[in-house]
């Protein structure tokens, strides 16, 4: 039988191969290990490129029918543009919130089932919610975006880009710019101040509302607190400052065709309540401020009249004597007096015992007989009264009210001990005084009642309310009742005014455009700046695209001098300014001057402004009613893709048909006038050697002759 070997199957032999593989693995591991290294670091490489420099910086993450929202990835910023991406709305920075995740984009959207929401969170700081919504018959499409914070220690800040965008609206400041980018405001709580005590804050008319010339507007939710600061020319900046409720910064972003159709679905948006024309008759006197300083109810009847003389004496017509807050207490004092003094004369000489009357009784009767006869005449002179809503802790009726439990009249503050309120001390004309409780039906009544006691009395024509800017409570760092936060006290203030009826003027305004009410305005300097003539037109489009249309404008020559005289160029200009406004208010009264041709002037504007400005305010008024449309217009109105009308702070229109453009540099006898509009036809009113001038629209006239009695008026030629 023949031997059998065992066969090897391996053509190499065992040994060789054994050997060999030992060696082999020695080397390729290495080899392996190097290549594994090598293979992650080219992609560590990979993806580092793919997201630093190969990823698109811009990311859409919501659209629209005709725009859309992209996230800027460099800049941390959310981007409006049109879907074409040929026009850019508005860029919102919002920072890094802390800090985000670096290594995923923020392009991952949390409500992807839904098209019209995007949603983001960023770990420990905050949510991210936007939706869109569009309206196709009003060419608008509206972002609302809500960021929520995930704990109490986030501060949620929003800033909007100034670059290529005129922003407009807000809040008035103390050198009113038109647009906004000029001013600079530091990050602030958004309310109404009295800019006489904070001049570096917001006063006067304020709404949570912004509007640019690109075609978007910006509404921030009224139950938001809300802080904001404006960077000249570089942002404005929303702000909800941290919080224990971890309230929201919520607002809303609508965009369209341009500023015009925007702001009027805006305005809409802004506030439902419907429009009511406040008493139009203010308009056709003009308001005197008397300047007197007097002691006695007596010494002021007889600067009154005196006044009320030389008003006639001049042929100025009949107008409205301004009272102060401190002459209208010395005229009721003057009231009580006779008041209380008729009871006791009425008393005495009423009884049996009529011939024991002291000779101080009948001291009494004397004075009630000449006081009653004072009182008589000032009430056949027209006059303005002004009120506040203040009492200083000095007088009688204060510590009457602590007596008889009526201490919640003001406004207080709970004593822990004994449960009794508090009232709250504030300063209101360098007194301590305590301010009215608005929300109390009770104190409003007393008010009420206390005001309707002077009228019956006085007759007085209207009644200037003063006094609604501020928070007591904030400015002691108190924490206020919900129903006064903020500025809530100015809305609830113009409801008490509107009570009072159409005779009531107010200071101070706060989504109470649609109450029927005249509004005081800013008070001004006496010079050439914006913080004086120059800020007054920017002021006036201001209030109007708010809303406050119906504004007794600072008096001529502006009301913050020291002294009674001033410039009698700037006093001319002034005047031609305001003879176009809805009233005319004089403090330096014209014959001060000692020259004809003021009190000439004067009469003269008068007089146009009665026969040609009050017909337009009330013809251009029911637009304001019916269509939310301002009465006083900035020139981009009719011109609205005209990028010249941006900026153009020294004209404005009443309406579509009437251009005005003044004079505000000191000395100039010409100026350029921009007339917007192409294809529109302008004619001044001017004549020159009775022929009309005729200009196109779209022009600019440069050093266009403009008379120390003059102001450039230009109507629209209606083919």
């Amino acid at each position: 039988m023949p031997h059998t070997r065992n066969r090897n199957p391996s053509p190499i032999p065992e040994v060789t191969w054994d050997t060999g593989l030992k060696e082999m693995n020695e080397t390729w591991k290495g080899a392996i290990a190097c290549f594994g290294v090598a293979i992650f670091f080219v992609m560590t490489i990979g993806i580092i490129y793919w997201q630093v420099v190969d990823q698109p910086n811009k990311n859409w993450i919501l659209r629209g029918s005709f725009s859309g929202m992209i996230w800027e990835r460099r800049s941390n910023s959310l981007v409006i543009q049109t879907a074409s991406e040929d026009k850019t709305f508005v860029e919102i920075y919002v920072g890094d919130m802390g800090t985000p995740d670096n290594d995923v984009p923020f392009v991952r959207n949390l409500c992807w089932y839904n098209k019209t929401e995007f949603c983001y969170t960023w770990d420990s700081v905050a949510d991210l919610k936007v939706s869109v919504e569009s309206d196709e018959k009003s060419q608008m499409e509206c972002y609302r975006i809500t960021w929520t914070p995930l704990h109490c220690h986030v501060e949620l800040k929003d800033c909007f880009s100034m670059a290529n965008v005129s922003w407009y609206g807000g809040a008035g400041v103390r050198a009113q710019s038109w647009p906004i980018n000029m001013v600079n405001v530091s990050m602030q709580p958004f309310t109404v101040s009295n800019l006489k005590d904070n001049p570096l804050g917001y006063g006067s008319v304020l709404e949570r509302y912004f509007l640019g010339s690109t075609g978007v507007a910006v509404l921030v939710d009224p139950e938001v607190p809300l802080h904001v600061g404006v960077d000249s020319q570089h942002q404005y900046c929303l702000r909800t400052p941290p919080n224990t409720e971890q309230l929201p910064l919520q607002y809303m972003v609508c965009v369209g065709p341009n500023a015009k159709v925007v702001h009027q679905e805006a305005v809409r948006q802004l506030s439902d309540h419907k429009r009511v024309l406040p008493n139009m008759d203010i308009l056709r006197s003009p308001f005197w401020k008397l300047l007197v300083n007097v002691d006695s109810g007596r010494k002021l009847e007889r600067e009154l009249r005196s006044f009320s003389n030389r008003l006639k004496r001049h042929h100025l017509g009949e107008g409205i004597i301004t009272l102060n807050e401190h002459s209208t207490y010395l005229l009721s004092s003057m009231i009580n007096f006779v008041s209380v003094s008729g009871s006791v004369v009425h008393t005495c000489h009423g009884s049996l015992k009529a011939v024991s009357c002291t000779e101080q009784e009948q001291a009494e009767k004397m004075m009630f007989k000449r006081q009653t006869r004072n009182v008589r005449l000032v009430q056949f002179l027209n006059i303005s009264v002004t009120l506040s809503p203040f009492l200083s802790v000095d007088t009688p009726q204060f510590h009457n009210s602590l007596q008889d439990g009526t201490e919640a009249y003001w406004l207080s503050l709970p004593m822990a001990q004994h449960g009794r309120l508090v009232p709250l001390l504030t300063q209101w004309k360098g007194k301590f005084c305590v301010k009215l409780n608005v929300t109390n039906p009770a104190a409003v009544n007393w008010f009420l009642n206390k005001v309707g006691g002077l009228h019956a009395r006085l007759g007085m024509e209207y009644i200037i309310l003063e006094g609604g800017e501020g928070n007591p409570f904030e400015e002691q760092a108190m924490q206020p009742p919900k129903a006064l936060a903020g500025d809530e006290y100015i809305g609830l203030l113009a409801g008490v005014a509107a009570k009072i009826g159409d005779t009531a003027i107010v200071t101070s305004g706060t989504r109470s455009s649609h109450v029927p009410l005249f509004i005081r305005m800013n008070p001004l300097h006496n010079d050439w700046s914006y913080f004086g003539l120059k800020g007054l037109i920017p002021s006036v489009l201001h209030y109007s695209l708010l809303g406050y249309d119906f504004f007794i404008p600072d008096a001529v020559g502006g009301s913050l001098s020291r002294n009674l005289f001033t410039d009698e160029e700037l006093f001319i200009r002034w005047l031609e300014i305001v003879s176009f406004l809805p009233t005319i208010t004089f403090q330096i009264p014209p014959w001060v001057y000692g020259d004809s041709q003021v009190l000439n002037l004067t009469r003269a504007y008068i007089a146009k402004h009665q026969a040609f400005v009050v017909p337009l305010i009330v013809k251009y008024a029911k637009e304001w009613k019916e269509q939310q449309s301002p009465i006083y217009r900035p020139l981009w109105w009719i011109s609205p893709d005209d990028p010249v009308t941006f900026t153009i702070d020294d004209e404005f229109l009443i309406g579509d048909d009437v251009l005005v453009a003044p004079v505000t540099e000191k000395g100039a006898l010409h100026r350029d006038i921009y007339l917007p509009g192409n294809g529109l036809k302008w004619e001044d009113q001017r004549k020159d050697q009775n022929n009309t001038l005729v200009f196109d629209g779209g022009t600019l006239l440069e050093n266009y002759p403009v008379g120390l009695e003059d102001v450039a008026v230009f109507m629209r030629r209606h083919s």
